[in-house]
């Protein structure tokens, strides 16, 4: 399963309601190759599930997954964080090796 925190949900939520999407709407979480490391996270608001998608749904919001990427993501929690200098979603992989300095790209 994948985690999503409470305020990683209030913010993807907070921008499909701007952006005024339909109730089908959520997160797409995936990978590509790439990055300093190898993998880079993808993260995206989408207005549907694909027909092959894994579906969760927590603190009601809806987080899509293609069967591919949920190989390297299992167990990973998406969390929200916001300071003074920065904001942004941050991945806790258990299945990464290693992961860059800026959190979005990593190895298996």
């Amino acid at each position: 399963m994948i985690v999503l925190t409470k305020s990683a949900a209030e913010e993807a939520q907070k921008i499909i309601q701007e952006n005024e999407m339909p109730v089908s709407a959520g997160v797409r979480l995936g990978v590509k190759s790439g990055g300093c490391s190898g993998l880079n996270y993808e993260l995206d608001i989408v207005e549907e599930a694909n027909d092959n998608d894994r579906v969760f749904e927590q603190h009601g919001l809806k987080l899509f997954c293609d069967p591919k990427s949920y190989l390297y993501l299992k167990g990973t929690q998406v969390d929200f964080h916001r300071t003074m200098t920065e904001s942004g979603f941050k991945f806790s992989n258990p299945n990464a090796k290693r992961s860059c300095g800026c959190g979005t790209s990593f190895a298996v």
